[in-house]
């Protein structure tokens, strides 16, 4: 008798089978289409990023180039987007601004707060983590083990950032931080005295003090302020966010099998030469 049902199956079973592939099929045949028609829509993309966080991303030639831009031109192309157009906006607030208003489709190297998520669609899973740091000048330091430690003394950042919703509250009722236009004009406000620390993503930190010829100067304190996961992200004015399910499963393959990893060591070498 098993070996009865085994070999002829009862029109039941056969009945939910056909039922059920009728169901995927025409999922698949729309998700497909989709898929096809989001490619259509979007056949060029402005991008853009911070304009002085190395290795992620820093402005040249009126562009933003880094590790950042690279990933992002790596999974468009894959999708079918012929044409990106990296384009540095002047600042990192400007960067934000051009997302915003629609001038850009793609932000990158962006973290994820309230306000931001009102015009950007971000793309889940972020590609990296971004420790970030309280940098000093040279023998300066001072016992740093939780944020109200920085209670009482002056600070400086560059203007725009964010460093998640929590610290940034914390940072607004609780801190003496300065917002600086670049980050050079940062690391100038530290080094002369009007501020008595900075708080900066810790890559881009070393890397900018290189750049400026600094490095011997300043030091970044043992203790990382926050470690916050770092996005692509939408614009919800693009007409290109339909891709956002293209970008999700192109940033997780770079990230499981290494690229991310390779484009920042890539960046960081070209910065060092």
């Amino acid at each position: 008798m098993s070996r009865h049902w085994t070999r002829f199956p009862s029109l039941a079973v056969t009945g939910f089978v056909a039922v059920s592939l009728c169901a995927i099929v025409p999922a698949q045949a729309q998700q497909a289409q989709q898929a096809q028609q989001a490619q259509q829509a979007c056949t060029a993309m402005v991008i853009t990023g911070h304009p002085s966080y190395p290795p992620v991303a820093w402005a040249a030639a009126g562009t933003i180039v880094g590790a950042g831009p690279e990933l992002v031109r790596g999974i468009a192309a894959k999708l079918g987007v012929t044409q990106v157009t990296s384009k540095s906006f002047g600042t990192w607030e400007g960067a934000q601004n051009a997302a915003r208003d629609g001038q850009a489709d793609v932000i990158f190297g962006i973290y994820r707060n309230d306000a931001r998520a009102q015009y950007l669609d971000y793309v889940d899973p972020p590609f990296m983590m971004d420790p970030v740091s309280v940098v000093v000048r040279k023998g300066a330091g001072f016992a740093f083990a939780e944020w109200s430690d920085l209670k009482g003394r002056k600070g400086v950042t560059n203007a725009g950032e964010s460093y998640g919703d929590k610290f940034d509250s914390f940072m607004a009722s609780e801190l003496t931080v300065a917002r600086a236009a670049g980050v050079d004009k940062a690391f100038a406000m530290l080094l002369a005295g009007q501020a008595d620390y900075l708080i900066i993503g810790l890559y881009p930190g070393r890397d900018e003090a290189r750049k400026l010829g600094i490095a011997d100067k300043v030091e970044a304190l043992p203790r990382e302020v926050v470690s916050a996961p770092m996005y692509v992200a939408f614009s919800r004015k693009s007409r290109c966010g339909a891709l956002a399910p293209g970008f999700a499963a192109g940033i997780r393959t770079a990230v499981d099998d290494g690229a991310v990893r390779r484009l920042l060591d890539d960046a960081s070498r070209a910065i060092a030469e």
